[in-house]
């Protein structure tokens, strides 16, 4: 090594060490609380409403969005948010309204951020009509405390965990994140995910819809009466779900597992991915793979079960 280049590396080396104690220095008079090197300002404004309402509604941008139950009769609103990007609060049309109003310029964007928006709702246990939600960027969660005539919940990016009922549909849309929707009832269920993990649990409706274009899926404990599920690529795990008439599930790439389900119809199909599991009751298998083994019961009556795959083995049991 040449004397030139030792010379830069102790003086790189020396400037490295400089900037750490400098760095070390400032952090120790922050106390090490990283929020204080934020370029963006926050503020916290509580709404107080004592207006009735049937519906709710929010739209915001980066936020997320919490409820929580009211010590009274009151609904009481609580927005962590940007100085330049408030919420506005209002009952309009039977309606409570949270609406983000952004003014901050395309600049104003750029900057260090720690922490991120939230909207609390405090609201009053008990149910309610239409709950409409949409995001960008930011979680939701819904709780079992609240329950609503339906739900319908679109996010960007941004996961979404839901816990409460609704007499009639439950659709919740992300491109990337998860869902998880446990505990709940409801005339039918409509998931859409682009890339991320979805969760189902302890679920009792009429139709559940559920497509994802790349993650791994998981129902448990679900009674219905037709289950349908598309996917591009991940696995697909189904383990005590009965549907009272078709089953339907379909993968480009993955798995497909079943523990102890049934339905009157079965169709189960996957390009890249093997077919494994076991079912309650018999059933006429109609089977069909590229390269693959496949393991049926041969004098199985009953409902039909068709099964296609390309690549992959087929393997069922019927439980006694």
């Amino acid at each position: 090594m040449s004397r030139k280049t030792k010379i830069w590396l102790i003086t790189a080396a020396s400037f490295i060490l400089l900037g750490c104690i400098i760095f070390g220095g400032a952090m120790t008079v922050l106390k090490w609380d990283f929020t204080k090197l934020s370029t963006v300002k926050y503020e916290t404004n509580r709404y107080e409403i004592d207006e009735s309402y049937k519906n709710i509604s929010i739209v915001t941008d980066t936020a997320d969005v919490v409820f929580m139950p009211s010590e009274g009769l009151m609904t009481s609103v609580v927005c962590y948010e940007f100085k330049n990007a408030k919420h506005s609060v209002e009952v309009k049309d039977d309606t409570l309204v949270v609406r983000v109003a952004d003014t901050r310029k395309w600049y104003e964007h750029i900057g260090i951020y720690f922490g991120s928006p939230k909207v609390t709702v405090y609201i009053p246990q008990g149910e309610y009509g239409e709950l409409l939600i949409k995001g960008d960027t930011g979680s939701v969660e819904i709780p079992e405390f609240l329950k609503f005539k339906s739900i319908d919940v679109s996010e960007s990016t941004g996961s979404v965990t839901n816990y409460a009922s609704a007499s009639e549909d439950i659709k919740i849309k992300t491109s990337t994140g998860a869902v998880c929707v446990e505990n709940v009832s409801a005339n039918s269920l409509d998931l859409c995910v682009s890339t991320g993990k979805v969760t189902v649990f302890s679920v009792t409706c009429g139709d559940v819809k559920v497509n994802v274009s790349t993650g791994k899926t998981e129902f448990t404990d679900i009674k219905c009466k037709n289950v349908v599920s598309g996917g591009s690529t991940g696995d697909i795990l189904l383990k005590n779900v009965i549907a009272a008439q078709t089953l339907s599930v379909v993968r480009s790439t993955g798995d497909v597992k079943l523990e102890g389900c049934d339905a009157a119809d079965m169709s189960l199909k996957t390009s890249t991915g093997s077919v494994k599991g076991s079912l309650l009751s018999d059933k006429v298998f109609i089977t069909q793979t590229d390269t693959g083994s496949i393991d049926v019961p041969k004098t199985a009556t009953g409902g039909k079960c068709e099964i296609n795959t390309d690549t992959g083995d087929i393997k069922i049991s019927v439980l006694d």
